[in-house]
C-alpha cells in the first residue's frame, strides 16, 4: 500500500487473576466507594480469558500495514510473538506518584507516551478484534482522522447520567466529561467498542497545556465519575480543527454475554451472516457460562485463527 506514515496499534492489558495483581489492587481498594460495582472495580473488569491473543492475531491477519502492536500492561507479560510490552512505569514517567493504576481512563490518558509510537495509532481494548480486512483509509486519510460514531446530545446525556445510580459509570459519561472539559455544550461524539484511530502528537499538544487534565484523569486509581475520556477528547480537538471525519458504522458485531440461555447462540447466529464485519467486541465474556464461552472462543478461532494461548 501508499502510505505516507507508519501506522502502530496500542493494546491495553492486563491479567486480574495474576495473584502479584490482584494483592495489589486489594492494598488500594480501602475508602473506595462501590469499589466492587463492575463500572468501577469489580472482578470483570480485570479478568483475562486470553482475549488478546485473539485481538493481536487479528491485527496480524486484517491489518498487515501496522507497523508496531505495543501492549500497555502493568507487570505483565501477554508472551505473544510479535509485540512490545510497554509497562505503566514507562508512560507515568513524572507521574509515578500515582500508580498503580487500575482504572482505563487514567492508562489512556498517558498512552501517548509510548517510546517510539507512531504519530498516527489505534487503539485496541484486549476484548477488541479485527474480523475482515482494513486498510489505513479506514482509519487515516491524508490529515484526517476517521471516527465512527453518532453525535450525542451533552444535554441528554447529562439527564441520564443524573437519573443513574452511584455504582453505574457508563462509557457514555466519560464522553460527556470530555465534552464539558472543552465547553462543548450541543454534542459530542458517540463511539463504538471499536479500534479507535488517534493521533499521539495532538494528544501530547494538548496535555502539554492542560497539565491538569492529565492529574485530574491520574488522581483516582479506580473509575470514578469525573473522569474524561482522552480518546473522546482527541476526536472533539479534531472536530474543531477541521481533522475529523465522521462515518457511520453498520458493520460492527457487539456482545455482553451475562448468563443469560439462548442470548449467545442468538448473536453468533447474526455474527456468521455478518461475514465482512470489520470489528468485534465481546465485552467481559468471563460472565458466560462455560458452554457459551467455549461457542464464542470456536467462532473467534474460525473467523480470525486459534489463539496462540488457548493451546498453552
Amino acid at each position: 500500500m501508499n502510505m505516507n506514515y507508519p501506522i502502530d496499534a496500542v493494546i491495553t492489558w492486563v491479567d486480574g487473576d495474576d495473584p502479584v495483581h490482584r494483592a495489589k489492587r486489594a492494598r488500594y481498594t480501602d475508602g473506595v466507594e462501590n469499589v466492587d460495582a463492575e463500572d468501577i472495580g469489580g472482578e470483570t473488569r480485570f479478568r483475562s480469558l486470553g482475549e488478546i491473543g485473539w485481538c493481536v492475531a487479528s491485527i496480524c491477519r486484517f491489518a498487515p500495514f501496522i507497523r508496531n502492536i505495543f501492549v500497555l500492561s502493568d507487570g505483565q507479560d501477554p508472551h505473544l510473538d510479535g509485540v512490545e510490552v510497554v509497562d505503566h512505569s514507562v508512560v507515568a514517567r513524572g507521574y509515578e506518584e500515582y500508580l498503580p493504576l487500575f482504572n482505563c481512563n487514567g492508562i489512556e490518558t498517558l498512552m501517548w507516551r509510548i517510546p517510539g509510537l507512531a504519530e498516527h495509532f489505534i487503539y485496541f481494548n484486549d476484548d477488541v478484534f479485527l474480523t475482515a480486512p482494513v486498510t489505513p483509509e479506514d482509519f487515516f486519510v491524508g490529515d484526517k482522522t476517521i471516527c465512527y460514531a453518532k453525535p450525542f446530545s451533552v444535554a441528554f446525556a447529562s439527564l441520564l447520567r443524573a437519573l443513574k445510580p452511584k455504582d453505574q459509570l457508563g462509557f457514555k459519561d466519560v464522553m460527556l466529561n470530555s465534552a464539558r472539559l472543552l465547553g462543548e455544550r450541543k454534542t459530542f461524539l458517540k463511539t463504538h467498542h471499536i479500534p479507535l484511530a488517534q493521533r499521539s502528537d495532538r494528544l501530547a499538544e494538548f496535555f502539554s497545556v492542560n497539565p491538569q487534565a492529565v492529574r485530574s484523569n491520574l488522581s483516582s486509581r479506580f473509575r470514578e465519575k469525573h473522569q474524561f475520556s482522552p480518546q473522546q477528547l482527541y476526536y472533539l480537538l479534531a472536530r474543531r480543527e477541521g481533522t475529523l471525519e465522521v462515518r457511520d458504522l453498520h458493520d460492527a458485531l457487539y456482545m455482553k454475554p451475562k448468563n443469560r440461555p439462548g442470548y449467545v447462540a442468538h448473536k453468533l447466529k447474526a455474527f456468521w451472516e455478518a461475514p465482512k464485519a470489520r470489528f468485534c467486541c465481546f465485552n467481559s465474556l468471563d460472565l458466560a457460562s462455560e458452554s457459551d464461552r467455549q461457542l464464542v472462543m470456536d467462532w473467534l478461532d474460525e473467523r480470525i485463527g486459534v489463539n496462540p494461548l488457548r493451546k498453552r
